[in-house]
């Protein structure tokens, strides 16, 4: 393709194909000024030292603070922070206006809940065409290992575990541990049977940005109900301690509201816990579709018969 035929909107889309993470980038001047962007050129370029890289527009407003720094944060984001995402894509006044952070190294706000963070060291400034490439060297990270926001052909992804990574060899033998006394053991079936089910269903899960327990919590909450700390403790079969962090993070991302009745859902709240249950539900649908409606509800008879007496 000759220069004089080169589309750039179709370059644009062809680099489109290419998934990326979305990260927030952050810096702060001496003077406190602040400045925020989304970008999904974020990339490694080092171990030793340990530098990082992402471009940001020759057009840009935030240039100059960036350029004063002396160090800037790259939040990378979860799956559930696309409102962060977009409120840093958007021009705004004040990007940090009714947004929680913290200060990081040099100052630079970081934010909670991401998939990671790493704190840089301004190393390097390159012209890039259009952009500039900023160089980091980093001198600090969080990896919190939540599953991360995606960015694929224009529009907002999330990672899933591909299918031949998760689907079982039907060539392989059947395992030996099916063999003998253990076949006949309901225990030890049972115990299988919910980590076989979990092996495939817990990823896709995790892939909303939650974390299990928060999951748990949401699922749980009826739209018009509100539970008391004792009602959750019996529902979700928690620790205390694990139902206060779940409500504590679900209520900083605008989930859930608690006051002296209870824990409730809001109105962001119903929408995500909507999305967890069509989740489970085609899980349901795709493990139990061998099976007849009548074998599915004595299947449901006995597990409801076993919680109740046991």
């Amino acid at each position: 393709m000759s220069e004089s035929t080169f589309d750039p909107r179709a370059f644009r889309r062809a680099l489109g194909n290419f998934a990326t993470g979305v990260t927030v980038v952050t810096a702060a001047d001496a003077s406190g000024r602040k400045v925020g962007v989304t970008a999904n050129s974020f990339n490694s370029v080092s171990l030793d030292p340990p530098l990082v890289l992402w471009s940001l527009d020759k057009r840009s407003n935030s240039h100059e603070v960036f350029k004063q720094a002396s160090h800037f944060a790259v939040n990378v984001l979860a799956a559930d922070q696309i409102d962060l995402s977009n409120n840093f894509a958007r021009p705004r006044d004040d990007r940090f206006a009714e947004i929680e952070y913290q200060p990081g190294e040099g100052g630079a706000p970081v934010f909670a809940d991401c998939s990671a963070r790493f704190h840089c060291e301004n190393f390097q400034q390159v012209d890039g065409g259009d952009h500039w490439i900023m160089i980091g060297k980093v001198v600090a990270f969080d990896d919190f290992g939540r599953a991360p926001l995606l960015y694929h052909q224009g529009a907002y992804s999330m990672v899933l575990p591909h299918t031949r990574m998760t689907k079982r060899d039907d060539s392989q033998p059947p395992s030996s541990h099916f063999q003998g006394r253990l076949s006949h053991n309901l225990y030890y079936l049972m115990t299988q049977a919910v980590r076989a089910y979990q092996s495939s269903y817990q990823p896709r899960q995790l892939s909303t940005g939650l974390r299990t327990n928060e999951a748990r919590m949401l699922m749980v909450l009826e739209n018009d109900a509100r539970l008391s700390t004792h009602d959750l403790l019996r529902e979700v079969a928690m620790p205390v301690r694990e139902i206060d962090e779940a409500v504590a993070n679900l209520k900083r991302k605008g989930l859930v509201s608690d006051d002296a009745d209870g824990v409730r859902l809001t109105t962001a709240g119903i929408e995500q816990t909507e999305a967890l249950w069509a989740i489970a539900g085609e899980q349901q649908e795709k493990v139990f579709a061998p099976f007849s409606q009548a074998q599915i509800e004595t299947f449901k008879t006995v597990l409801k018969h076993l919680i109740s007496r046991c």
